[in-house]
């Protein structure tokens, strides 16, 4: 009850400040912190002053989870161009050998993929090869928690992804359909309190379901993969053999284009697809070289890119599921400045989560039209949401707001979140 006295307090008074002021603002951040017990950080800056509004804890760092992704949807818009890389490839006498780029579209239902890459590997009268040389680094990154396999938004890493690297469990009556129809082999039942569990094995694909089957389940868990598994899933797919080689061919190397990039920016920015944004880290490492490895991109990055950020970007994957990522509210700013003046406006906002519209805001800052556009980000006790606030006057702001640390309910601080960027959308 105390808590719901202060808060309805806080709105009371953020309600009153007209206009919004530097003042009010400072006040409103220290009564979040001292009420939610957290650390919080916020910057603000003007487009139509290029001048920094206003910030709190601006210089300091923050785990920033999904917020990541902003960074690596900057590399892959640098970095790759209008189109996803599918594989590359030779052709040599009756051979085809291809090696994968990263690219995580293929066959994946969760983007509106291209089938181009598929069609051309059925059509081909070559003998298909599968080379895995230039995979260099781990299926799972640093830093992320390894309990956490089992989960769709912890799906591993590989260099040549198919169906995003994920089974999909469905309801069947009393059984479950499992897509790809590969893995209904390694399907057991048992009959328990955990009712509609489904639990892959740490180390293999052997999956155990939790008798009685749900109505509705649907499960997405996340594949062990191998190149050996991948060949055999590719194999069944095309409908022909794929033969898995350990070695790299030489001179002649060409590229197979296929996927539009705005297709799969989209699903990674909107919906905060981990799978997605690690994946793109090792296409970008595809275009620097043969080597997928995403701390390839990320010095690359930085060396080439982020040498005028406010503050050195502590960045170590692609998805922000590593608790190693540490990033400050102005530094994040920064780069949004920068993707704003190379991509434009009617592009770049369609692509990111619009309030009361689309991804993850999609049920948060409603309003008549839309004046969020931007990027969510959450670990247990972290919430970040940085990016494009169009106030009610027409100015367009840049914000990054971000929280750490505390120990209510991430719902709380996504209200008060709320009410502080709806103070600036009407005041400002």
């Amino acid at each position: 009850m105390i808590r719901l006295f202060l808060l309805l307090a806080f709105g009371v008074c953020i309600a009153s400040c007209s206009p919004v002021s530097k003042r009010s603002l400072g006040k409103q951040f220290r009564n979040t912190e001292e009420l939610f017990q957290e650390h919080t950080g916020f910057a603000l800056f003007d487009l139509t002053t290029n001048k920094t509004v206003f910030e709190y804890n601006g210089n300091k760092y923050f785990t920033p989870a999904s917020n990541t992704k902003i960074f690596t949807f900057y590399a892959a818009l640098r970095l790759l161009g209008d189109s996803i890389p599918a594989f590359k490839y030779q052709e040599r006498g009756d051979s085809l050998i291809m090696w994968g780029t990263g690219d995580p579209s293929l066959l994946n239902r969760n983007v509106h993929y291209s089938p181009d890459a598929f069609n051309f590997l059925q059509a081909s009268n070559r003998k298909l090869f599968l080379s895995t040389a230039t995979f260099h680094t781990t299926a799972l990154g640093s830093g992320w928690a390894w309990d956490d396999y089992n989960d769709y938004y912890s799906a591993e890493r590989s260099p040549f992804p198919i169906y995003g690297n994920i089974i999909l469990v469905e309801a069947d009556g009393g059984n479950v359909r499992v897509t790809p129809s590969y893995f209904g082999q390694f399907v057991s039942y048992v009959a328990d309190d955990d009712s509609g569990a489904v639990v892959r094995s740490v180390d293999s694909n052997i999956l155990t379901v939790h008798r009685p089957i749900r109505k509705g389940l649907k499960r997405e868990v996340p594949a062990r993969i191998t190149p050996d598994l991948v060949a055999r899933l590719l194999s069944d797919t095309l409908g022909r053999p794929v033969t898995v080689l350990t070695t790299l061919p030489g001179n002649g190397t060409k590229i197979f284009y296929h996927q539009p990039a705005d297709s799969v920016y989209k699903v990674m920015m909107q919906e905060s697809d981990n799978f997605i944004a690690e994946q793109l880290l090792l296409a970008c490492a595809a275009t620097i070289g043969d080597t997928l490895k995403p701390e390839l991109t990320i010095e690359h990055m930085k060396k080439r890119y982020f040498g005028d950020l406010p503050d050195p970007a502590f960045w170590v994957d692609g998805s922000g599921l590593s608790r190693y990522n540490l990033f400050t509210p102005r530094t994040i700013v920064a780069l949004w400045r920068k993707i704003y003046a190379e991509v434009p406006r009617e592009r770049l906002f369609q692509l990111l989560a619009i309030g009361g519209k689309a991804g993850t805001i999609k049920n948060y800052y409603k309003a008549p039209q839309p004046y969020i556009f931007g990027k969510t980000g959450s670990l247990s006790n972290n919430h970040c949401l940085s990016g494009y606030l169009v106030t009610r006057s027409g100015k367009t702001l840049i914000f990054s707001f971000m929280n750490s640390n505390f120990t209510v309910a991430t719902a709380e601080v996504r209200k008060n979140m709320q009410r502080i960027l709806n103070l600036i959308y009407e005041k400002y």
